[in-house]
């Protein structure tokens, strides 16, 4: 039994020593430093992200929820028509998208929300959008890398043009016109111009589908495929306007009516001109023959 016991009597004299003593302390602060870097800066995102929701939430209170009911569920008018729609699951894109290009909050419903100043700044643009995305999942603020054209090569930036416009002249050249400067829409909508907005909101109204415009997903549209598009119409705000006047770029319509009423509706009024400058001039010749003809004859009875 004595020999069973010594090694076991060793090992407690060596956890009662200093040296045991040293090594648990050691181990008890890196556990615990370890456990407060790991839960320390989630707790205090988390606070912040309820802090940011709850301004949010303040904000929409006063400026969306007229329209977009107090929880942001929607809101029906008497007659059953929607004044505003429901916001759960829109996402902090809609949000960052709508608010940020000051087309919310509208002034009054419409078929078309004008875009207009900004009315929020971009801290209170952030904290809406926070609220917002706490109603539901959707679409998140996308990252400037998404839409970014910094630090590409000049062989890239044209690669990338070439493929976005060939996916713009696909999908969007029906509203948007082939150098997208919008159009008409029906039931008094119309596609807004495009060339020289910031890549960020392009970018988010592909991801969400502000109004009558479709939704490009990720899923529809990658990533890739969305920044292509977006180097595309970049590239023709750029590009200067070789054939001089161009009426906006709204395309063949426009420029045929262009041809018919001012070329031709010009060639027509120098015509009428000539004609009608051509016969006074015969008039006045015919009137000074006759005078001279009288002279004549006054002369010859004279």
């Amino acid at each position: 039994m004595r020999l069973l016991n010594r090694p076991l009597g060793r090992l407690s004299r060596h956890r009662r020593g200093p040296v045991a003593g040293l090594l648990v302390v050691v181990l008890g602060l890196l556990l615990t430093g370890g456990l407060y870097a790991a839960l320390s800066p989630a707790s205090a995102q988390t606070d912040n992200s309820a802090k940011l929701i709850k301004q949010g939430h303040q904000l929409f209170l006063v400026g969306c929820s007229f329209c977009h009911g107090t929880n942001g569920q929607g809101v029906k008018t008497l007659d059953g028509n929607q004044l505003g729609p429901s916001l759960v699951g829109v996402g902090a894109a809609a949000v960052d998208f709508q608010v940020g290009t000051g087309r919310m909050p509208a002034v009054q419903p419409g078929p078309q929300i004008p875009q207009k100043e900004v009315t929020y700044t971009p801290d209170e643009i952030s904290a809406l959008a926070a609220y917002v995305a706490s109603l539901g999942p959707g679409p998140a603020i996308p990252n400037p890398s998404d839409y970014s054209l910094n630090g590409l090569s000049d062989q890239q930036l044209q690669e990338m043009i070439a493929k976005g416009g060939q996916i713009f002249l696909t999908n969007c050249t029906a509203c948007h016109n082939f150098e997208g400067s919008g159009g008409a829409m029906p039931k008094g909508g119309f596609a807004p111009k495009i060339r020289g907005v910031d890549p960020k909101y392009i970018f988010e109204a592909m991801l969400t589908g502000p109004q009558a415009m479709d939704t490009f997903s990720n899923g529809n549209l990658s990533v890739d495929e969305k920044r292509d598009i977006v180097a595309y119409l970049q590239s023709l705000q750029d590009n200067p306007d070789y054939g001089g006047f161009g009426m906006g770029g709204i395309g063949p319509v426009s420029e045929g009516l262009f041809a018919w009423i001012v070329g031709i509706g010009s060639l027509v009024g120098v015509a009428i001109w000539i004609a009608a400058h051509t016969a006074r001039s015969t008039t006045r010749k015919d009137s000074e023959v006759e005078d001279t003809q009288h002279e004549w004859e006054k002369a010859e009875h004279r």
